[in-house]
């Protein structure tokens, strides 16, 4: 290394060592990303620890970011409600109740999958590249139904009434889907790729009606299952429906969401006459976060 070579990289060492901090400043060791939707847009937050944690937008998404979805399908991505990270969090799932559904890659916010589905209020990957999604309630003959779609061709490939269709889980150990209804949780087996079919194996009617949220507690058999005016476990391996241990009679849960590595729980319930809110309720430990002006929906761990 000749001496002018030796200066540069002097010179050079200090910057190195200011964008390092910067970075850490940005993302903390601690910190953790969540997701969220409820209107136009669909962001994921850097939350540090602590019951009112820093927070820090990183991502952010909305259908303009992805010119190859369709001009007459785009106005159907302005009331996001679920948004779960796949593969590793490198691909975010998307539905929208005003009407579709996508599958967008985090770097480049391209989306590879697409499709009109009404009253989208979930959406869920499954094995042999396939997608299901949940169609809510609908004067129209195509809500209230259960679909699976393959996410190369963007074809549906099967389907099954479901009223007021609001959830859906691939269980990957039981090799089942969890689908929830209005008033009923149903376990459907889907068939291989080649031959895609959703054939009913469970059914229990919910204790309470409105079911809205499914999602499953990491590390354990149980099943979150949100109702209109409840919150309830419900055992994979036992097949029954218990009371939830802490926000049982807590009503209009739209989320809730076990962060994996943590057990740091975050939920979002409605506010007043809304069907949205600006605050984060945490657990473990205890608090909230409010975000002023936002309509939060879905909360789901990146």
């Amino acid at each position: 290394m000749n001496r002018r070579e030796l200066l540069l990289t002097l010179l050079a060492a200090p910057l190195a060592a200011r964008r390092v901090a910067g970075a850490a400043a940005t993302q903390g060791p601690q910190d953790t990303e969540l997701i969220l939707c409820g209107w136009d847009e669909v962001f994921i937050l850097a939350l540090g620890p602590g019951a009112t944690p820093a927070h820090r937008k990183v991502w952010s998404w909305r259908v303009a970011d992805s010119p190859e979805i369709p001009a007459d399908l785009r106005p159907a991505f302005r009331t996001t409600d679920d948004c779960k990270p796949v593969d590793g969090g490198r691909r975010i799932l998307i539905s929208s109740s005003a009407g579709a559904i996508a599958l967008v890659d985090r770097e480049t916010k391209r989306a590879s999958f697409h499709a009109r589905v009404t009253n989208a209020h979930s959406i869920e990957m499954l094995p042999g590249g396939r997608v299901a999604a949940a169609a809510s309630v609908s004067t129209a003959p195509t809500g209230n139904r259960l679909l699976i779609f393959d996410a190369a061709s963007g074809k549906e490939l099967a389907s099954d009434e479901l009223r007021s269709a609001h959830g859906a889980v691939w269980d990957e150990a039981r090799n089942v889907l969890w689908a929830l209804g209005g008033d009923v949780l149903r376990a459907y087996t889907v068939g291989v790729p080649g031959a895609t079919r959703l054939a009913r194996t469970f059914e229990l009617a919910l204790p309470d009606g409105g079911g809205h949220d499914l999602v499953p507690i990491p590390g354990s058999p149980r099943l979150f299952v949100s109702t209109s005016e409840h919150c309830w476990y419900f055992d994979r391996d036992r097949r029954e429906m218990t009371p939830h241990d802490t926000i049982a009679n807590l009503a209009h849960i739209k989320s809730y969401a076990v962060h994996p590595r943590t057990g740091r729980v975050v939920y979002i319930q409605a506010e007043g006459k809304d069907w949205w809110a600006e605050h984060l309720h945490f657990q473990r430990p205890d608090g909230t976060l409010r975000l002023p002006g936002e309509h939060l929906y879905k909360g789901r761990w990146a």
